[in-house]
């Protein structure tokens, strides 16, 4: 990271940042072309997890080229300078996490995941029944690689 005073280094801090985010940005590659997209998802920590249809984009291009990038972030604000358009900026905290996007196959693991998610915006443990579970996909990225970054408030 360039700017090592913005650098977010404890992995508490991080996982806070994961854990209040609303939504997580999927970024994914095939052939050359980048696709990337905004998702609900649930963290346990060591894994996020997603859903999707049966089929469509993301299942086509995680298929050939699992490999992924995620992107969170939280507290935006955009912080204005009346008098100098180049004195813009924003108040954020982010994490990039890379990692290998799989999709679960075993029933209790899929049942987990989409719990997960749930979890991520109810905090309530759902009954989910195999028949709404059988409509999705359950993916899981298990994280390689994880940054956290904060742009703290301008006082002046």
């Amino acid at each position: 990271m360039r700017r090592k005073e913005k650098e977010i280094t404890n992995r508490g801090e991080i996982d806070q940042i994961i854990h209040n985010s609303l939504i997580c940005h999927l970024s994914c590659s095939l052939n050359d072309h980048p696709y990337v997209v905004p998702l609900s998802f649930g963290y346990d920590g060591n894994a996020v997890y997603f859903h999707t249809a049966r089929k469509g984009k993301k299942n086509d291009i995680l298929s050939v080229n699992p490999r992924v990038c995620l992107g969170f972030e939280r507290e935006i604000h955009v912080q204005s300078n009346p008098d100098l358009a180049c004195r813009w900026s924003f108040h954020f905290q982010s994490v990039i996490a890379t990692g290998i996007a799989v999709a679960i196959t075993n029933p209790e693991d899929r049942l987990y995941g989409i719990k997960q998610i749930m979890l991520h915006f109810s905090d309530e443990d759902w009954e989910i029944s195999e028949k709404e579970l059988s409509r999705v996909t359950i993916w899981q990225v298990i994280l390689t690689e994880i940054t956290g970054k904060i742009s703290p408030a301008r006082t002046s």
